[in-house]
């Protein structure tokens, strides 16, 4: 199955200056899936792809689609045992390397290869696969526990990848640069996926750091970026170290993942010159970017999101009611929501009723369609747009000897928006500290998920109802600042 029918403008790694055009990346996908296709994947099989970031990412991503597999697009910073849980839970036939090799992938039941180093035997089969096969897994949690993998179809990306081209314009996507990771829904989707399937040059930038954040704006007038999308904490880091851009090309900058205040809004706009700036709501769950808000349309306000991208908006009132406006959690009816979470019918059933899309976020649509967000239902840890679920802190936590009850959350970050804490009541006579706890953590789960803060106390309050009350909690220990 193809998603991108025609990558004329090709693929450059501004890190490393790899660069491929768009015939070398086709060919290359061809070789890659016939060497798939000898080790027996097919339709309906799953392929991890353990790397991400480079032009060779895209091949073997294409590769998989094009045999009609689904696509399980994994962290490489995972530790081995987040990677044999992911494995074993979507019995992939195969998990995909790239070149410099990933220490944490040694010992997987399921074979791992490089497929740039792997000699073809064949040529690739005709183009497999369905419009409603599985074509994309992104895990948002549980990598260590039970995991949560939102599953897209193959035509829910199409319908993604066309409202965005809609909504945008192939002309601005005409040179994209992408600074966000390539298994993240923003990134690859939004960032990636939207102007390949244009037929447009990506260029990326994945795993900018501050040295590079500093020269954002030569890179930006170096390569004629006209388009590019990142979350506010990149922003917030951006706009202090770099100057802006003056070659004039940039025509729009998307911002989305987290909350924009407007403030923030307004000084990208600044920095942008003649850049429209928009507020972009997305989740993974209906594909990235389900709704904007553009500056060459409205002022800046904190929490507006704008008119739907494709399909409706509606809030679920305090009576239970859908209406099409007023005051409630937002529910989303879209061409591109998911199929629902990987083998977790328990998690799927209670969000995705009717074909609509229960976000847990609580907003405001006026009779005009403009949605504003105004809240949130969901205990889930926003850290610059990646989720964290503080259930499976929780729990992971727990199994250490010295925590007898835990209780994650998030703390604001200037930054990050949230950063990841913990409060922990440790048995008695424990001798574990913060440093010793972060550490045991970081063998366990990948770095964004595991605390930065952490408390210890002597007690951890619970509702009426014997359940743990994180906002209590968290409200406790920010305000003690009893942090370690």
């Amino acid at each position: 199955m193809r998603l991108i029918a025609e990558i004329a403008g090709g693929v450059t790694d501004l890190l490393t200056g790899e660069s491929w055009s768009g015939v070398e990346l086709s060919a290359e996908t061809l070789r890659r899936a016939a060497v798939l296709a000898g080790l027996g994947v097919g339709r309906g099989d799953r392929v991890v792809l353990a790397h991400g970031g480079g032009p060779s990412f895209f091949a073997d991503l294409f590769a998989v689609w094009h045999l009609g597999a689904a696509a399980v697009c994994a962290n490489p910073t995972l530790t081995a045992g987040e990677f044999e849980n992911i494995t074993a839970f979507t019995g992939a036939r195969a998990v995909l390397d790239g070149e410099a090799g990933n220490a944490n992938l040694a010992g997987l039941a399921a074979p791992v290869l490089c497929l740039a180093r792997e000699r073809t035997a064949g040529d690739a089969p005709d183009e497999a696969g369905e419009p409603g096969d599985e074509a994309l897994i992104l895990f948002t949690s549980g990598t260590t526990g039970d995991p949560t993998g939102v599953v897209h179809s193959f035509a829910s990306l199409q319908a993604r990848l066309a409202l965005n081209r809609q909504h945008i314009g192939d002309e601005i996507l005409a040179r994209s640069l992408c600074v966000l990771p390539t298994y993240f829904g923003h990134g690859l989707i939004g960032n990636c996926l939207t102007p390949l399937a244009a037929g447009q040059a990506l260029f990326l930038a994945t795993g900018m750091d501050m040295r590079r954040m500093a020269g954002l704006g030569a890179v930006l007038d170096e390569h004629g970026i006209s388009f590019m999308s990142s979350v506010p904490s990149f922003w917030k880091i951006a706009l202090k170290l770099s100057k802006p851009p003056q070659g004039g090309g940039l025509a729009r900058i998307q911002i989305g993942s987290a909350p924009l205040s407007a403030d923030l809004w307004r000084t990208v706009i600044e920095w942008g010159g003649g850049a429209a700036v928009a507020n972009l709501y997305g989740i993974t769950e209906v594909a990235n970017w389900a709704a904007g808000a553009s500056s060459a349309e409205f002022e800046p306000a904190d929490g507006l999101v704008g008119r739907m991208w494709g399909g409706e908006a509606a809030v679920l009132d305090s009576a239970g009611n859908r209406r099409g406006e007023g005051e409630g959690e937002l529910l989303l009816h879209t061409p591109s929501v998911m199929l629902g979470y990987f083998r977790r019918t328990d998690l799927t059933a209670p969000v995705l009723q009717d074909g609509w899309f229960h976000t847990g976020d609580v907003g405001r649509i006026g009779a005009d369609g403009v949605i504003r967000l105004t809240g949130r239902q969901k205990t889930e840890i926003n850290r610059a747009g990646m989720k964290v679920q503080p259930e499976e802190i929780d729990l992971l936590l727990e199994r250490h000897d010295e925590v007898a009850e835990a209780c994650a959350f998030g703390v604001p970050d200037e930054i990050s928006g949230e950063v990841v804490g913990a409060a922990v009541r440790l048995v008695e006579g424990a001798k574990t500290d913060a440093a010793s706890l972060r550490a045991w953590c970081l063998e366990r789960i990948r770095r964004e998920s595991a605390p930065e803060k952490w408390y210890v106390v002597s007690e951890i309050p619970k509702t009426d109802r014997g359940k743990i009350d994180r906002r209590r909690v968290m409200e406790q220990c920010v305000e003690d600042n009893r942090s370690q």
